[in-house]
């Protein structure tokens, strides 16, 4: 049975500061999410005419625009992509004024990391629609908060990227995933890996979690369910 949709998201991180979404960036992929990181609001529109996001981490000092605009813009639009703004400017009046342009969430830097992906867990449970963490489909268990996988009641040690390629498949159970797509899921857009990187997470995945859990679908790709 499957309880809750899992908490792995597809965020775009718009922050011009090398150092800080450096920070950012590797925080939030140690956090389970896959992440693609751009430096202006030109940028962070092409990217969303490429990629359904699900989340927006949005500095507003970007050096062509203010990332206030690109709000403006997303919700005039109507678009439902939850937004996260990021930024230094700690003034009451202007974190309001974010809010009300359609902002749904906003923290002041500096911040602490580990608040950051705690305010990406609570979209993540707002996007899904319920508060738990666990997922149970056919012996395997989820628990998306801790990052805990069990199969039969015993705990299985996932790497990073076996996990964020097992959530990708969860979260579309039923969808056939092709390497191609699974490769830009886990590895981000135009990363170039080698040619059985996936097939490899597979055989391994399916070594520790059992050989029915993920289906293969000659000549099309990947399954879970």
């Amino acid at each position: 049975m499957l309880y809750v949709k899992e908490n792995h998201l597809h965020i775009l991180l718009v922050e011009d500061d090398e150092m800080l979404g450096e920070v950012m960036r590797d925080g939030v992929l140690q956090d389970g999410h896959q992440v693609d990181w751009v430096r202006s609001v030109a940028d962070a529109r092409a990217a969303l005419q490429r990629v359904s996001y699900a989340l927006i981490l949005l500095d507003l000092g970007l050096p062509d625009e203010d990332g206030s605009t690109l709000i403006r813009d997303l919700r005039r639009s109507g678009s439902e992509i939850r937004i996260l703004v990021v930024s230094a400017r700690d003034e009451v009046g202007g974190r309001v004024a974010c809010l009300r342009l359609g902002a749904d969430d906003y923290i002041v830097k500096p911040f602490d990391l580990d608040e950051l992906c705690a305010r990406i867990d609570a979209s993540t449970r707002r996007i899904s629609g319920r508060a738990s963490s666990l997922i149970e489909i056919d012996g395997l268990l989820v628990d998306t908060a801790r990052r805990n996988v069990s199969r039969d009641g015993e705990d299985v040690v996932l790497s990073a990227k076996e996990y964020v390629l097992l959530m990708t498949l969860i979260n579309g159970r039923g969808k056939v995933f092709s390497r191609e797509q699974l490769e830009c899921m886990v590895y981000g857009e135009g990363v170039l890996v080698e040619s059985n990187t996936i097939e490899v997470h597979i055989h391994n995945l399916r070594k520790k979690l059992g050989g029915n859990l993920i289906r293969t679908i000659r000549g099309h790709g990947y399954v879970i369910g």
